[in-house]
């Protein structure tokens, strides 16, 4: 019986405020690279993917991001820097909710703890 890493889906909404929107573009993409520096960095240990909310969502959000990983640990340093950036601490966008799941975590279950053959 061998033990495999489970595979966390998360989702993270964001509340980006509107004084985000009253700064100037490039002043925004400036800040962003920060935050694209700082998920570059843990490439390798979570995968990320941004989605813009404002036109769909229910109000509680403006954004999304999903997050995939086998390493909580890397996903929360990689949070803990996100927290330390000048447009998170300077209140520009703030975590709203967070949404985790664990992939096909039955299965992982029943393969290593009851003994059953995947199917």
């Amino acid at each position: 019986m061998t033990k495999t890493n489970l595979n966390h889906g998360i989702i993270v909404l964001l509340e980006f405020y509107p004084s985000w929107l009253a700064l100037p573009r490039e002043k925004r993409r400036e800040l962003a690279e920060d935050l694209y520096s700082i998920i570059r960095k843990y490439n390798e240990h979570v995968k990320v993917k941004f989605f813009d909310a404002d036109a769909f969502g229910d109000g509680t959000y403006t954004d999304f991001i999903l997050c995939e990983t086998s390493d909580l640990k890397m996903y929360h340093f990689m949070w803990e820097e996100i927290r330390d950036t000048y447009a998170y601490s300077n209140g520009y966008f703030k975590i709203k909710k967070v949404i985790m799941g664990v992939q096909n975590a039955y299965q992982k279950f029943e393969e290593e703890v009851l003994e059953m053959d995947s199917e």
